[in-house]
């Protein structure tokens, strides 16, 4: 991202968001043989971080954490960090979890 231009707290911000959602991608919609595909797309005013995995019957959910857990707070924070976030879904089987994040934050 240090060559795109990204303000610093942005990218600070999407660091964590990438690793948030490939974790998830890796922890739930792994595949044998298969991997998750990340993509990050800079547009003037937005930045937008996918992950597209071969698991689309598994669904990402928001859900509280355990206090006492060690997992379960991902899309917690990705719900946090991000301004929006959402899934897509296709071709079959794939699913893409996406975040954006505003370049012009106040």
């Amino acid at each position: 991202m240090g060559d795109h231009e990204v303000p610093y707290g942005v990218r600070e911000t999407a660091t964590q968001v990438v690793a948030e959602l490939a974790t998830n991608a890796a922890t739930h919609g792994r595949v044998a043989g298969r991997s998750f595909r990340l993509g990050l797309l800079s547009q003037p005013d937005v930045l937008r971080i996918e992950v597209t995995d071969t698991r689309s019957e598994s669904l990402p959910r928001l859900q509280p954490a355990c206090p006492e857990g060690d997992s379960g707070r991902g899309l917690l924070l990705v719900e946090a960090l991000a301004d929006r976030w959402g899934v897509e879904f296709g071709p079959v089987p794939r699913k893409t979890v996406w975040a954006e994040l505003d370049l012009q934050r106040t």
